[in-house]
């Protein structure tokens, strides 16, 4: 064979990256050590993997191409490795989790699950949903674990459990203390929600479409806890996952407004690529985010309501 499972490793880091000296920190190697490993991968095959356009460096299609299958075998042969050092603990992991999952949920099944396997090293990256939507497109994530629709058509979509959003307001908010609220009365309210591309504001426009059309939207932020503290201070009412607002609700501090005709109810996923090799520590990592939901973790958080 002409190649090397480490010119492979450097072709992924660098694909991942977008970048050789970035790629070249993560492998610890020296930037002209990782350029030569590439060059000459690309030289061996007479095959240019990369667009390069100055000091940028981007996939071209044989590239995009290559990046799946290689990816694959650089896991497969890293899973080989550590069967042949006879190690039982699960190796590296690329979690991504969206905001309300993990601060809520993410951050306690990856501490329980280094508990169970003392030598795993997991990364957790928390961003909106289509953010994880595209990094585990590009492979830069392993899983990622959402709570917003995923229609990607190389993104296998694996259901995980229940959620619903909940619609509240300061303690002293005009609609605080009225006994019945309609439509017309959200509608004419100020709203305080997440930013487009997340999960929890794809819910919320599904949910008020035909019901609050030409809804008011006051500010849009990036992150539940600025909501609701937006909230607090009067700025408008806010919608977000039922998950951030037990604590506010037990002190009083924020209250929740009802309302039967907005559906929010919505599900979430575990994504992986469907070209992706599930490697022990992945296959682990989600039968374990199985096993929290079927015990009804959910009931028992910081920031669950029933």
């Amino acid at each position: 064979m002409k190649l090397t499972l480490r010119q492979l490793e450097i072709f992924v880091a660098v694909a991942r990256h977008q970048n050789v000296s970035r790629a070249a920190d993560q492998l610890t190697l020296s930037q002209s050590a990782a350029s030569t490993a590439l060059n000459e991968l690309e030289r061996q095959f007479d095959a240019q993997l990369f667009d390069r356009v100055g000091k940028r460096i981007r996939l071209n299609e044989l590239g995009n191409s290559v990046l799946p299958r290689a990816a694959e075998l650089i896991d497969r042969a890293r899973e080989l490795e550590a069967m042949l050092h006879a190690q039982d603990a699960p190796g590296e992991l690329q979690v991504g989790a969206t905001l309300t999952i993990g601060n809520y949920l993410g951050t306690l099944i990856v501490s329980d699950f280094m508990q169970r396997h003392p030598g795993s090293r997991i990364t957790l990256d928390v961003e909106n949903t289509a953010h994880i939507i595209a990094k585990v497109a590009s492979f830069d994530l392993d899983l990622g674990l959402v709570e917003g629709r995923c229609q990607h058509p190389n993104i296998d979509v694996i259901p995980w459990g229940d959620d619903a959003l909940e619609v509240f307001a300061a303690p002293n908010h005009p609609l605080a203390n009225k006994r019945r609220l309609t439509a017309a009365d959200l509608a004419r309210a100020d709203w305080i929600v997440r930013e487009p591309g997340s999960g929890t504001r794809e819910t919320f426009d599904l949910a008020v479409a035909s019901v609050l059309p030409g809804v008011k939207i006051k500010l849009a932020l990036s992150h539940t806890e600025a909501i609701k503290r937006a909230v607090e201070s009067g700025l408008g009412i806010g919608c977000i996952s039922r998950l951030a607002l037990r604590e506010a609700f037990r002190r009083g501090s924020l209250v929740r407004l009802k309302t039967p005709f907005l559906k929010m109810d919505r599900k979430f996923f575990i994504l992986v690529h469907k070209q992706k090799y599930r490697t022990a520590t992945s296959r682990q990592f989600i039968e374990l985010c199985r096993q929290h939901m079927a015990a009804g973790l959910r009931d028992l958080m910081p920031g669950n309501i029933r």
